[in-house]
Parts: C-alpha cells; sequence; structure tokens
C-alpha cells in the first residue's frame, strides 16, 4: 500500500440543497479516524456520498491528499471512478455469484498482474480470511462478507476510505468483532477514515474525533470526551443522549465559581464568566459527578451542591446499578447514574427511598440556553 502518511489528508466544505439539506465543514488528517454521528436523516450519508462523487454539492470544495475533487467555483468535479476512494457499504454490496477473491480482483486493476495474488494473499489476512478466498457470499457469515467487502476497499489503494454504516446489518457480538478489528487494522493505515454511524458507542470506541450532524449541519467537532462532558449546546447534548440536562440562571459570578439558580437551590459550578448575570442557561452534570450521600458515613464531598431526591428506579446492570432519581426539576427532568450494586444495596436504595447527592461543581457543564427548555 502506498505511503501517504506526507498528504494533506481530507478537506472539505460543502452546501447541497437536495436531497438533504447540507452546509459541513471538515478536516480529516492522515491516519486520522473521523466519525460522523446523528439521527437518520441528519446528512451524514450525503456528506460522504459527496466525497465518492456519488452526489453532487451545489456549492463547496473536496481537497483529497493534495487533489482538488471537486470545485464548484471551477467546475472541477472528478467522477467517481477517478477519485481514489475506498468505500464499504452496510450491505456489502458483494456480487453473489462470485468467489470472496472474484468480488475484490476487479479493484487492482491498477496493481501489475504478476504482483495481483500476492497483494490478494496479503488483503485476506489483514482481514482475517485467509483460506476463504474461493467461497461464495453465501457460504460466508455477515462478518465475513463484510470483511471482503473491506478488502475490496483497501484493494484500491485508496486516499480514503469511507465507512458507511459499516457493521449495522450484523449482530452486536459480530459488531463489536468487527469494531475491534477496524481499531486494530487503522493502525496500519497510513490515510485518512470517515466513519458514518447512528451507533455513538461505536463512535466512542473508535473515532479520534466526531462530528455531531442535525439537519444537515455540523453542530460541533470535537474528540469523544470533549463532546461528552462539554457539548456546545443542549441540541447537541439531546442528539448525544446525555443525562440530567436541566434549565436554570446565572445568580452571580465570582473569581473561582459561577453560581446558579435551579428552582430554589443554588448550586456552584466552575467559572462561566462569559454567561449574562440573570441569563437562562442549560446545564448537565456527568452521571461521574453524581455521589451518592453514605448513610451514616459522610465524608467531605458531600459538602459539594447537596441534592435531596427520591429514587425513581435501581435498574441492576451486572455488577452496576443504573439509578434514576426525582430531584423536583421544574420541567420534569430526572438525575441518572451509575454505581456498584452492592454499595447501592447496602445503603438503601430502592424505588421510593429518599436519598441525598451532591452534585460535584468541576462536573457541572454551563451552555448558553437554547430555545427549547
Amino acid at each position: 500500500m502506498r505511503d501517504v502518511a506526507t498528504d494533506a489528508g481530507l478537506t472539505l466544505r460543502l452546501t447541497a440543497t437536495r436531497p438533504i439539506p447540507l452546509d459541513l465543514s471538515l478536516t480529516i488528517a492522515p491516519g486520522e479516524l473521523l466519525a460522523l454521528v446523528g439521527p437518520s436523516g441528519a446528512g451524514k450519508s450525503t456528506a460522504l456520498r459527496c466525497i465518492a462523487g456519488l452526489h453532487g454539492a451545489s456549492e463547496g470544495r473536496i481537497d483529497c491528499t493534495g487533489a482538488t475533487w471537486f470545485d464548484a467555483a471551477t467546475g472541477e468535479n472528478l467522477p467517481p471512478h477517478r477519485r481514489a476512494v475506498g468505500l464499504v457499504f452496510q450491505d456489502y454490496a458483494l456480487f453473489p455469484h462470485m468467489t470472496a477473491a472474484a468480488n475484490v480482483l476487479p479493484a487492482m486493476g491498477h496493481v501489475p498482474k504478476p504482483a495481483r495474488p500476492n497483494r490478494l494473499r496479503d488483503l485476506f489476512a489483514m482481514v482475517h480470511l485467509s483460506g476463504l478466498e474461493n467461497r461464495r457470499p453465501a457460504e460466508l457469515s455477515g462478518g465475513q462478507q463484510q470483511r471482503v467487502a473491506v478488502a475490496r476497499a483497501l484493494a484500491r489503494d485508496p486516499a480514503i476510505l469511507l465507512l458507511d454504516e459499516p457493521f449495522s446489518a450484523v449482530d452486536r457480538a459480530t459488531r463489536r468483532r468487527l469494531q475491534a478489528e477496524l481499531a486494530a487494522l487503522r493502525r496500519s493505515l497510513a490515510i485518512p477514515i470517515l466513519l458514518v454511524t447512528h451507533d455513538l458507542e461505536e463512535a466512542l470506541a473508535l473515532a479520534d474525533r466526531m462530528v455531531v450532524m442535525h439537519r444537515g449541519r455540523g453542530l460541533q467537532t470535537g474528540t469523544p470526551t470533549e463532546l461528552l462532558t462539554h457539548p456546545a449546546s443542549a441540541e447537541v447534548a439531546r442528539l448525544l443522549d446525555l443525562r440530567n440536562l436541566f434549565r436554570g440562571r446565572v445568580e452571580r459570578h465570582e473569581p473561582d465559581a459561577t453560581f446558579l439558580r435551579w428552582g430554589d437551590r443554588l448550586l456552584e459550578a466552575k467559572p462561566a464568566p462569559g454567561l449574562p448575570l440573570g441569563a437562562p442557561v442549560d446545564w448537565l452534570v456527568a452521571g461521574s459527578g453524581v455521589v451518592l450521600h453514605r448513610r451514616g458515613r459522610p465524608f467531605a464531598g458531600e459538602r459539594e451542591n447537596p441534592v435531596p431526591a427520591r429514587v425513581l428506579d435501581l435498574l441492576p446492570m451486572g455488577e452496576e446499578a443504573r439509578i434514576t432519581l426525582d430531584v423536583g426539576d421544574a420541567a420534569g427532568g430526572t438525575l441518572g447514574f451509575s454505581m456498584p450494586l452492592h454499595a447501592a444495596l447496602r445503603n438503601g436504595l430502592a424505588a421510593g427511598e429518599d436519598c441525598t447527592v451532591s452534585l460535584l461543581r468541576d462536573a457541572i457543564h454551563l451552555m448558553s440556553a437554547g430555545s427549547n427548555p
């Protein structure tokens, strides 16, 4: 496979109106995996199809590894076969009457014929399919078929690898194995990788960075940790299915803290001097920042933002318990966190029981209020 480590990766700026509105800018460095996440209809696959040349944007530009693939201003628009793209679909798109090897060989048109057998052998070893080259798709499991599709994409020696919901058609156990294999495989690839997925866990496990999309727009780009702990807005938080999202008002600022009015409670958060006094704010607290007060054994952290609550639900999840609390939020929001099951039971937690938790100030994230509380 060619060395593209010194190339510029992918730079994209696109505007489209049909079939789904699109307003997106992004960059992917060589060796980086970027995930596009968001609900169905967010424009994720449309963006991928624009990169592959299968859909045309109204305005914008696409540059990959130093070459311009699309530029609306100049009329440049390379056809799909001239774009060095490796594309993996969710439905494999294999020819059922052909062997696995025969499905991959057409992507090797640029490889000298004498070198193709060795290249084919290397590719099948890379995707853990050695010995299965002569089987037809019907003789392969869903996971094995998807590995053939990956081998075919890599056979082109692509400048970028595009993965469109690649593991959604297989069962959960197979999906996890394929994800682990992709995580290992990408360490040997010096090309940008774009993953389109609606599976947040998949994106968190694989991506260096994520772009949260909604209605064709990229709302926020960042590392998985940045997005989960510091979403740019309540809209992003909801799209990421983050719990513990509430509405409050800025009460006052001090040099080392911002104080938040939440109903009849006053909460201390990290300094956010840019938020105006009295302004409504959306805020969330990570589950890891919710600390249960231990009955009969107080500790220093309980002084941080104590909140009385009532247990709505305690759901055992193996050795963990997922707990949902009624905290008297005016909008009906609930507070969720997890803790070891044995600790929850030892502290007498059960549906209907009263308890007290602390919200650690450094785990509270404040955002300018959106239009919907």
